[in-house]
């Protein structure tokens, strides 16, 4: 007879979502996309809100990016291209993330939210700083975690003086 906790799987820690964290920060940084794609669900979701409401549906709020898992891959296609202006030569970025917290964690899904700052350096620009918090779902598979849902929160009162954001935040 199968006792009832060997049915459920075993709660992550905090420092293994961080570990996972990390390593995305490093394969965005390091602008391996493609390697970057592979952490993510066939039904993934790539979401920057507004300002304004940054708790709000992309399906009744204006968004500045709402990308589905097939329009995650055309940009990174785009970005990746040597024609794609926006990004060439490629921007340098550099992301530090804490306070690292896992808000909800049931079967296979977890909530883990966490703050960050990522720089951007591109030439002839003056340094971006980007600041805000992450939103994910992640979603546990045979081989580690995934993501379902990416929420980029940004706190800047006002993203026109943040540039163009060709780059995965």
């Amino acid at each position: 007879m199968m006792a009832i906790t060997d049915s459920l799987p075993i709660p992550l820690t905090r420092a293994q979502v961080e570990d996972f964290l990390y390593a995305e920060a490093e394969l965005l940084d390091s602008w391996k996309l493609d390697e970057w794609l592979q952490l993510l669900t066939d039904d993934a979701e790539y979401l920057v809100p507004s300002n304004d409401c940054p708790q709000g549906s992309h399906r009744t709020t204006l968004f500045t990016i709402a990308d589905n898992a097939e329009r995650i891959r055309q940009r990174v296609i785009r970005v990746m291209d040597p024609n794609c202006h926006a990004e060439f030569p490629k921007s340098r970025t550099r992301r530090f993330i804490s306070n690292v917290r896992i808000v909800e964690q049931q079967d296979r899904e977890l909530v883990v939210t966490a703050n960050f700052i990522c720089y951007r350096f591109r030439r002839h620009e003056r340094v971006r700083e980007y600041v805000g918090q992450y939103r994910y779902v992640l979603r546990r598979a045979d081989l580690g975690l995934l993501i379902r849902e990416r929420r980029v929160l940004l706190d800047a009162h006002e993203l026109g003086s943040l540039g163009s954001v060709s780059f995965i935040l």
